[in-house]
């Protein structure tokens, strides 16, 4: 699984914005049981707070982005994500 995990400040702490960032976990199936989302990075069982963008057989099929560059020169890349709740 490829999405966000949406991050609670500290109690008493303000929200950093475009402080969320893409994250990874896992889905398997136990006989019995179904499909189990789990998420060894934090030892949790995903739920609420991540969202999920792409699923696939390894993280090769879900990355987020995908590309080439071409040519020379020097790139560089910054990335801010803001995950909220709407009621």
């Amino acid at each position: 699984m490829s999405g966000y995990l949406h991050t609670q400040p500290p109690p008493g702490k303000e929200r950093l914005k475009g402080a969320e960032a893409s994250h990874a976990w896992f889905v398997v199936y136990l006989p019995g049981t179904g499909w189990v989302d789990l998420n060894p990075t934090y030892n949790v069982m995903p739920f609420d707070q991540h969202l999920t963008l792409a699923w696939g057989r390894d993280y090769s099929d879900v990355t987020p982005v995908k590309g080439m560059v071409l040519g020379g020169g020097r790139h560089q890349l910054s990335v801010a994500v803001d995950v909220i709740s709407i009621d």
